[in-house]
């Protein structure tokens, strides 16, 4: 404590001798009127006292801060740099940390203290307290971490991405390898072969559709697309599962362009029509337009239920048949929704428990103004 007070005297010693020296011409004009001695004492003392009252106040509010103060710089684990005069983390640990100094005491407390209160830097001249300029360090240090780990996590994400796109290209030359060899018999063992490869792809591809989502660098090329050629080869790549499914497709030729990226609008229906697929045992799909411009994808499957139908969008969530088929993921319609809103479409689903799922994909587009 004897630290803190000394430091505390040295720091305010201008208003402490400013005081002082108002006493002093006090004094010296009582002196001078010949007042009596009494008279010139006691008001002497009681301002002394009231001023030691005030400055016991103040430093007290002072210790009490710098207290709350060194308990955050432990907190994040910095340290005080004598040759720059500036706070850092120690060598070799990270913020969080306990400052080693810590189990020497307070003196080591109050050493830096009076680092930062004496040091002569460039911020002296500016003027501005201790805490002040404990408090800028400390931001500054701060946010020079979290810019690094920032720049540490972007370069991260960058080599998982650049990881996967590489391991899904490489993946898709034996999965096209093993479709070949399949496609040369025509049995109902290579056709179920064939299903299975071909759902393996789509998750392959997902996994890439996952990972790109959170890149700023997604590859969205906006453009008129011809609606039907588009449906047309998703309904192409699923034509064996509907025929060994003995599914009924109702297909209706939209006759329609939209303004949308034909790549990720792609994604989107391929994987309402595998849910379709999936989930539907017997009947028929249907695939036609509603207006205003939005793609309907209606099949005759089990169903969803009333609780699950709020969540189907969330990531990770399966509901009732994802539990019972032990193969969803819970990724599928949580990509869709995040592509659509990345397309400005919209999406929404309908359904009942034993009447088949209604799936909308809304794609018409705010018109947009060059300004």
């Amino acid at each position: 404590m004897k630290h803190f007070i000394w430091i505390y005297i040295r720091q305010q010693k201008r208003h402490i001798l400013t005081c002082l020296l108002f006493c002093f011409i006090y004094t010296v004009v009582f002196l001078l009127y010949q007042q009596p001695l009494n008279g010139t004492v006691y008001p002497f003392l009681l301002c002394m006292a009231a001023g030691l009252g005030i400055m016991g106040a103040d430093m007290t509010a002072a210790c009490r801060r710098y207290a709350a103060l060194l308990h955050t710089l432990r907190a994040v684990g910095l340290e005080w740099d004598r040759e720059s005069g500036r706070l850092s983390a120690p060598e070799g640990e990270s913020h969080g940390g306990e400052d080693p100094r810590a189990a020497d005491g307070e003196g080591c407390a109050w050493e830096l203290l009076q680092e930062i209160l004496y040091s002569r830097t460039e911020s002296d001249s500016r003027g501005g307290d201790w805490e002040t300029r404990i408090y800028r360090e400390m931001t500054r240090e701060l946010l020079l971490e979290r810019r690094r780990r920032q720049d540490s996590m972007r370069i991260r994400y960058q080599d998982t991405i650049d990881y996967y796109t590489t391991w899904v290209h490489q993946i898709k030359t034996p999965i096209a390898a093993m479709g070949l060899v399949l496609q040369q018999e025509d049995t109902e063992k290579s056709r179920r072969l064939s299903e299975e490869l071909q759902r393996i792809e789509q998750y392959v591809e997902m996994v890439l559709t996952y990972l790109r989502l959170g890149s700023r660098d997604t590859d969205y090329v906006f453009a008129r697309v011809d609606l039907d050629l588009l449906l047309r080869g998703c309904i192409r790549k699923y034509a064996g599962q509907f025929i060994r499914r003995h599914l009924a497709l109702d297909y209706q030729d939209v006759d329609c362009q939209v303004l949308t990226d034909e790549k990720w609008l792609a994604f989107v229906v391929e994987q309402v029509l595998s849910n379709a697929l999936k989930y539907t045992r017997e009947g028929s799909v249907r695939i036609y337009m509603e207006s205003p411009c939005t793609l309907c994808v209606r099949d005759t499957g089990i169903g969803i239920s009333p609780e699950d139908l709020p969540r189907i969008f969330e990531k990770g969530y399966t509901g009732y048949n994802g539990r019972s088929d032990k193969k969803a993921t819970g990724l599928g319609l949580y990509l869709c929704r995040q592509i659509c809103d990345r397309l400005r479409h919209t999406i929404t689903v309908s359904s009942a428990p034993g009447e088949g799922t209604t799936v909308r994909i809304g794609l018409g587009r705010e018109v947009l103004e060059v300004e």
